[in-house]
């Protein structure tokens, strides 16, 4: 099966830190520059790396932002994962994706104690259509690059500039050879939502995010994701695409992107 990275090594040094050292394949390919990686994909492998590192069964991950520090180059990379803040039932993890030494990408997580609270759960977000009841979205291939290629898209016909409804999944592996949780592979898909209900088509403009937040109310489960998301502008080039995000359970988070709207060609003033 085709995977998104090729995990070449991993270590952990006399730090404590962890050392893993990736190549991207061609599935990993962005949208807004074919020698860029697409930030999905490296979200994924980001959380992989955070998974798999000093797990403690009593903790889990209930916030991870991602911080873009400069272009995802579709180039060979290091993710170094050490802890920020050690504590007993509250702990900060960082993942820092390297390329020739430079940060392009910091994710900050915090791991949290869990205890039962289902006496008193409740969830304000309401639930979406199911994916079996839409149809496939086959022009949002359109966006290009060998990340979006990799997707299957499902959306309904309510889906309009600004706001929609939108389920996608896919069949690869995060990293070749290992099998893939559905922690990182929903967290690995998550970054698409700045594209399911954008303002405006790629072409005049462009408006990609400079970080991605994600709140985890419970941790995801299975192999779809759905997107409830709204996409908005402000008038001096900054927006903001949020999204309520769900499984095949319901709801299980939240996601938060800061766009930088620029123009590319010119601009009608209507």
């Amino acid at each position: 099966m085709s995977a998104y990275y090729r995990l070449r090594e991993r270590h952990i040094n006399e730090q404590g830190v962890a050392i893993a050292h990736y190549e991207p394949t061609e599935h990993a390919q962005g949208v807004w520059n074919p020698n860029e990686q697409h930030m999905a994909p490296a979200t994924g492998v980001l959380c992989n790396e955070l998974e798999q590192f000093a797990p403690r069964p009593e903790l889990r991950y209930a916030r991870i932002n991602l911080d873009i520090w400069g272009m995802i180059r579709f180039a060979p990379f290091t993710i170094e994962t050490r802890i920020l803040r050690p504590g007993r039932t509250i702990e900060l993890v960082e993942a820092r994706m390297l390329l020739k030494g430079q940060s392009c990408i910091v994710a900050n997580a915090w791991r949290l104690q869990t205890s039962d609270t289902s006496s008193i759960a409740g969830l304000e977000d309401e639930a979406i259509p199911d994916h079996e009841q839409m149809g496939d979205w086959h022009t949002f291939s359109t966006w290009g690059g060998g990340y979006i290629n990799s997707l299957q898209v499902k959306s309904n016909d309510e889906r309009r500039p600004g706001h929609g409804v939108v389920w996608m999944k896919n069949e690869l592996e995060m990293v070749e050879g290992h099998q893939t949780s559905a922690f990182v592979r929903l967290m690995g898909m998550v970054d698409t939502a700045n594209g399911v209900a954008a303002r405006t088509e790629p072409g005049a403009w462009v408006f990609p995010n400079v970080d991605l937040n994600i709140n985890l109310l419970r941790m995801p489960q299975g192999r779809w994701l759905g997107f409830d998301t709204h996409q908005q502008y402000g008038d001096d080039g900054i927006g903001l695409t949020s999204s309520v995000l769900h499984d095949e359970l319901g709801v299980f988070g939240r996601s938060e992107q800061t766009l930088t709207i620029r123009a590319l060609g010119p601009v009608s003033s209507r």
